[in-house]
Order: C-alpha cells, then structure tokens, then sequence
C-alpha cells in the first residue's frame, strides 16, 4: 500500500513558518533535520518546511477527528487568526458542513491555504461524473 511519507512546504522563514503551524496544529516540533523543518503530523507522514524564494501558495488538507478538529479551531480563533468555510471564502470567519463533517481554512505566514476537515469528501459518493 502507498502511502505519502512527507511534502515539502516552501517558506520565505522556514523556521518560523513551521513553528506557526505547530502551534495551530498542536503538534511539537523537534528541531530541524538537514536544510529542512520538519513537523512530523503522524508515524507515516512529515511536512517538511524549506526556504525559497518565489513560490506560488499551496493548499494542504489534513483529516482530523472532531477532538483535533475543535482543538485548532480554538487555536485559530485564539490568534486571532481569520479563517472560513471555503477556499474562496477562506476569512468569512465561519465553518463548513459538507461530506458528513465539518471543515474550515485558514493561511499561514506564507499564505499557504490549510484545509482542516472531519470527514473526507472521497468517500462521499457527491454528484455524478
């Protein structure tokens, strides 16, 4: 079975733009390895941040369970930091409910967009193709 082993996050401050997401994220980050900053999520998958310059933003999704999901949402909240329902409605301080779950988006220091939801929409059979 494949599975993503990491993915590499480009920043203008790699040092800073891990520690961010730690924070949102509540997960510890440990330091760095070699040229990156890695933010180990789970035992199968690391995000690891790296500085460069001129990159276009990204958009990551992670699945989290209700108890993670209520967990960064307060995070962000407490920030201070504008989140929405959308990726087009990414700061209309609201979530969403789609796909059985619920969901919401917020940016990093970078203005990569990170996608936070419960229930994954590939399982949902949606509209026909």
């Amino acid at each position: 079975m494949l599975s993503l082993d990491h993915t590499i996050v480009p920043s203008k401050d790699k040092e800073a733009g891990v520690r961010f997401m730690s924070k949102m994220l509540g997960i510890e980050y440990t330091g760095p390895w070699g040229h990156f900053a890695p933010l180990k999520i789970n035992d199968t998958l690391s995000f690891d941040w790296d500085n460069k310059e001129g990159f276009d933003s990204r958009h990551y999704a992670l699945l989290a369970s209700d108890e993670e999901f209520d967990a960064i949402l307060g995070r962000v909240q407490a920030e201070g930091i504008p989140y929405g329902s959308g990726p087009r409605s990414h700061d209309d301080m609201e979530i969403n409910h789609r796909h059985t779950g619920r969901g919401f988006y917020f940016q990093d220091l970078d203005k990569h967009l990170w996608e936070v939801i419960t229930h994954t929409y590939v399982d949902d059979p949606g509209p026909a193709r």
